[in-house]
């Protein structure tokens, strides 16, 4: 007698079904699961593996759950998919960690589907089944097999997000070990480059981040073509990729890290990689308090020694109280006029008509001045290592306020 139809869609086929068509089927499950094996196999090269017989366990395991729950539905609407639906998406993670698409499991389960309507339609006409119940038969066949197909596309998705989400903690890794300062061993670094799926080049250039407008960032991994590593979410981000043959040109870096203020170092040795990505920083941080333009893209290693002058503003400001200490008397502008003066003086070492042209002031008034700092100074300008460290101070001060006048103050 047919079961009443359960409320739910997802039971209406098999609650038309007359119950007792699983005692007829259930006794053709071992052959018609050896029937369908044996044909994958021979339609599908990937699945003719005699030799290694846990895959073959495997598949076969599948073929088996796929017609014994197809069966049990038929006995019982209710019937719980647990245990195959587990194995039908462990197949499914087997096809991505062997490499492949789900071309040739999706194949398998057409086979298999075309086999058990042959042999139900073959039962059915045995003993005469009604021919709506036959045509159910055949739309229950498929549906059983679309969910297990889904089923499968869902392991399948889960173990790729899986390799990609370790991969990316691989290369995480990596990209750590790479700018730690000290390097670790090479050894180290090889294997974790091994486990990350990423050669290890001779040079490489870095690149620290800060990102200063998140809708304009871009979704997946940037610098992906040139094999780069990648950090976005670190405290303080940054990124690492091969450069063996300098930076390549065609990198559009506003583009690949739009919405993202870079400073890019020049290609350095790999065991360089950490001194690299602390000047970058450096340059980033000199860029945030407002003491270097900002172009977005920036590019540490065209003013290098500006960076190594500004890189501990407080030692420059010790060393600036030590050497401009004859300025402190002076009033502010003339501290400030004095102070210009000064510094062009010892950038050229040239003579009044120079001086006022660099600073578009009469020749006369630049004689005024350097008179008063030889009053202030004394021997420390004939002083070669006086005049290197008030070279050094001034050029600071410049970059840093503009003026000696905060530089100056106890």
């Amino acid at each position: 007698m047919p079961k009443l139809a359960n409320s739910t869609e997802s039971t209406r086929l098999w609650a038309a079904l007359p119950d007792n068509l699983a005692t007829l089927l259930r006794p053709e499950i071992p052959s018609l699961a050896t029937q369908i094996l044996t044909e994958i196999q021979r339609q599908i090269p990937e699945y003719a593996r005699p030799l290694d017989q846990h895959y073959v366990h495997a598949i076969r395991r599948g073929i088996e759950e796929a017609l014994t729950r197809f069966v049990d539905r038929i006995a019982d609407p209710s019937t719980p998919l647990r245990r195959c639906a587990e194995v039908h998406r462990a197949l499914g993670k087997a096809e991505m960690r062997e490499g492949r698409s789900l071309d040739s499991l999706q194949a398998a389960y057409r086979i298999g589907a075309r086999l058990a309507w042959r042999r139900v339609a073959g039962i059915g006409e045995r003993i005469r089944l009604a021919p709506r119940t036959t045509l159910l038969l055949g739309e229950a066949i498929f549906a059983h097999i679309d969910e297990l197909t889904a089923l499968s596309v869902e392991g399948y998705a889960a173990a790729q997000a899986r390799a990609a989400g370790t991969l990316a903690r691989r290369r995480r890794r990596l990209l750590e070990l790479l700018v730690s300062e000290p390097q670790p061993a090479q050894r180290t670094i090889e294997e974790s480059a091994v486990t990350a799926q990423w050669r290890v080049p001779r040079q490489v250039t870095v690149a620290a981040l800060e990102q200063y407008d998140e809708t304009r960032s871009r979704t997946g991994t940037p610098l992906s073509r040139w094999n780069a590593l990648v950090d976005l979410e670190c405290v303080e981000p940054h990124v690492l990729l091969p450069s063996d043959h300098g930076e390549p040109d065609e990198i559009d870096w506003e583009t690949e890290l739009a919405g993202w203020r870079v400073v890019v170092g020049s290609p350095v040795a790999l065991d360089q990689a950490g001194k690299s990505l602390r000047w970058c920083r450096r340059m980033m941080g000199l860029i945030r308090s407002g003491v270097w333009p900002d172009q977005h893209i920036n590019r540490c290693h065209e003013d290098l020694s500006s960076i190594l002058l500004l890189q501990d503003e407080h030692l420059i400001r010790e060393l600036a109280r030590q050497r401009l200490a004859p300025l402190n008397g002076l009033r502010p502008k003339q501290r400030t006029r004095l102070a210009a003066t000064l510094l062009s003086w010892l950038q050229t070492r040239g003579g009044a008509p120079e001086i006022a042209q660099r600073l578009r002031v009469h020749p006369q008034t630049v004689r005024y001045r350097l008179r008063q700092l030889e009053e202030l100074f004394g021997e420390a300008l004939h002083d070669p290592e006086s005049r290197f460290d008030m070279e050094i101070v001034l050029r600071a001060s410049n970059m840093l306020s503009g003026d000696t006048e905060d530089w100056l103050a106890d």
